[in-house]
């Protein structure tokens, strides 16, 4: 049981591209400030003012696909506040209610259901541009609309690995690997795994094999590129690279927080029918 009955205040996140989700949303917090809660209301897309309401915030409902899961979670750092998502996307593989039970199971929350998960984060550098970025779920370095390859030199805690030829380099965490890893045949982890993953994307006559690595790893990736590279967090923040830039990936210290209601072994059963789904 979870200390949610001294809950105050709720933030709502929402997908802005889904008239359903907005509306959603709006009932939501009508009924749970008939509940006594104070809520606040954002889109998922406006980071500025979804992080100035962040303080003080007891829970995060994320009001569509995993898309604004992964959102809401980046846009909540540094702040450890758990997410319960609403499944208004499609497979919804990081949700955890539709919406025809969410008014049956948000009173059984207020008087603490639930358990929590917990997820590894990615930290990002970019030393060339001073930036320091954070996924959910992945980051990739390659080629951004050329048809081409790029080379990318691959280390671990300073050791050379390999230098890739290749549309890219995808690192992922657990959370990751039921995404763009898994499409491009990487290993399916356990969500609260923090081991990081490592997969060259369509490699050209070089290494091409999924690397599981141990979570205190440093990875260093330096890209080498006569046209167009980029660096994509979450597949939804992109910055163009140049040649010579160089990414150092860990995990964070940061870890994503999501409220549960289905029992601790529901991945694998939930895996199965979303890929069966997804087959369908």
């Amino acid at each position: 049981m979870i200390d949610f009955k001294s809950m105050k205040r709720v933030g709502i996140l929402y997908n802005p591209k889904t008239e359903q989700a907005v509306t959603f949303s709006s009932q939501v917090k009508t009924f749970m400030d008939s509940h006594n809660v104070e809520v606040w209301i954002c889109s998922s897309w406006d980071e500025d003012t979804a992080k100035a309401k962040m303080a003080g915030s007891d829970l995060l409902i994320s009001v569509g696909g995993d898309g604004t899961i992964l959102r809401t979670v980046r846009v909540s750092i540094p702040h450890p506040i758990p997410v319960l998502g609403i499944n208004f996307g499609k497979l919804g593989f990081m949700t955890e209610l539709k919406a025809d039970e969410v008014f049956k199971q948000i009173p059984l929350v207020l008087d603490g259901a639930g358990w929590i998960e917990e997820r590894a984060i990615l930290e990002i550098k970019l030393p060339s541009k001073n930036r320091t970025f954070f996924a959910l779920n992945d980051v990739f370095v390659g080629r951004r609309s050329s048809a081409r390859v790029v080379i990318v030199e691959a280390k671990l805690n300073g050791e050379f690995l390999a230098t890739y030829k290749a549309d890219g380099v995808l690192v992922s965490t657990a959370s990751g690997s039921t995404g763009y890893s898994m499409a491009v045949s990487g290993p399916i982890l356990h969500p609260e795994s923090r081991e990081i993953l490592l997969k060259p994307v369509c490699a050209h006559f070089t290494f091409d094999k999924a690397l599981v690595l141990s979570p205190d790893t440093v990875i260093s990736l330096k890209v080498a590129t006569t046209h167009e590279a980029m660096i994509s967090n979450d597949g939804q923040v992109e910055m163009q690279l140049q040649d010579g830039d160089e990414i150092e990936v860990k995990l964070s210290a940061q870890r994503a927080r999501f409220l549960r209601l289905q029992p601790r072994s529901y991945f694998y059963r939930s895996l199965e029918s979303k890929l069966r789904e997804k087959v369908v």
